[in-house]
């Protein structure tokens, strides 16, 4: 077995990657992950805190290791004329992260740089604020604007008839209310390459984990002036951005060209999706992707005629488009093969 002392750098950042969710008993996870003594373990322990990257409180029996804050920045910007992104980014935000590695770097040069630009070109705000907060393990961004509201926006602009399903058309990708100016994929994009993304605006909060089956629609208790997104990044990620944007462009003409869609967006608490006028809204904008992922994560059972709708009425229309469904459940599964079976009668 090998000696601590020759794999220290991998000690201490088991710690910092488990000090979050094992505050009390961190010292006995890393020693029995790695064998070896709580006292080797706790010397580990004493760099980071002389580093200041770690806190402790209480006394031996009782002590709680947390993550200290290594930065943390808030500013607020005037919206007026000359605000651009790219020298927000150069100037203010770039040198509280300059440490990190170069894919993370790409990776919040790409998210904060479009999220900030949405607050410019559509939020209407007169001013923006960001905050950033970064320990040993994590970067976590907000930016916020005072402005009408992300969905409600998108919900004016489409015609839609509920906020939330504003969400869902950002979740497809390609949605903007400003087509002449914007392409519609930046938060698309940015939802996926982050660990954590998140928006509050209005009365609806949705969020993206990467480690989430799902993505999620809360209604929030009260109505949120503006918009509120929040990244968070592991400092020491392995992904690219370059990885997710290959996963759903042509590698031909780098054309954006597939989209994962939660279909769970589309109910509203115990709803149940059974309805053509359900599976119409969900099929809006299909027509702009050549391969369309439908996750069925957390939808128990669908409707004959939303399946027919999906699966045949629309693949009869759109015979080139691929309609690849994921995570069935056997009941989902049993009424999507029924569909596709009509179908295929009809040819």
């Amino acid at each position: 077995m090998p000696k601590v002392r020759d794999g220290g750098e991998s000690v201490r950042k088991f710690l910092i990657e488990n000090i979050g969710a094992h505050p009390s008993d961190v010292v006995r996870l890393a020693s029995d992950q790695f064998s070896c003594s709580r006292q080797a373990i706790h010397k580990h322990l004493q760099r980071l805190i002389e580093e200041g990257a770690v806190a402790v409180s209480g006394n031996t029996r009782s002590k709680r290791y947390v993550l200290a804050p290594l930065a943390q920045w808030e500013k607020r910007y005037p919206l007026v004329g000359g605000l651009a992104e790219d020298a927000v980014w150069r100037v203010d935000i770039l040198p509280q992260l300059d440490q990190l590695p170069s894919n993370a770097l790409d990776i919040w040069h790409y998210g904060f740089t479009e999220m900030f630009n949405n607050a410019i070109d559509h939020s209407g705000a007169e001013s923006i604020c960001v905050r950033l907060h970064r320990t040993a393990a994590t970067t976590d961004i907000h930016i916020e604007d005072d402005g009408v509201g992300i969905f409600k926006k998108i919900q004016a602009s489409l015609g839609l008839a509920d906020e939330r399903h504003a969400v869902l058309e950002l979740a497809k990708g390609k949605c903007t209310t400003d087509p002449a100016n914007h392409s519609g994929e930046g938060i698309f994009f940015s939802s996926l390459i982050f660990d954590e993304f998140a928006i509050l605006s209005g009365e609806v909060f949705f969020s993206h984990q990467s480690n989430r089956a799902e993505d999620w629609i809360l209604q929030h208790g009260s109505s949120q002036r503006g918009t509120q997104v929040r990244m968070v990044l592991r400092n020491h990620t392995a992904k690219t951005s370059k990885e997710v944007f290959d996963q759903f462009t042509d590698s031909e003409d780098y054309g954006f060209n597939k989209t994962v869609v939660p279909v769970s967006l589309m109910q509203y608490g115990d709803e149940n999706l059974v309805s053509r006028s359900q599976a119409k809204r969900l099929l809006v904008r299909f027509d702009r992707f050549k391969v369309i992922v439908l996750d069925f994560s957390g939808v128990a059972t669908i409707g004959q005629g939303f399946a027919d709708e999906v699966f045949r009425v629309f693949q009869t229309k759109y015979p080139g488009i691929k309609i690849v469904p994921i995570h069935c459940s056997a009941e989902v599964e049993k009424m999507i093969s029924r569909a596709k079976v009509l179908g295929a009668s009809e040819h």
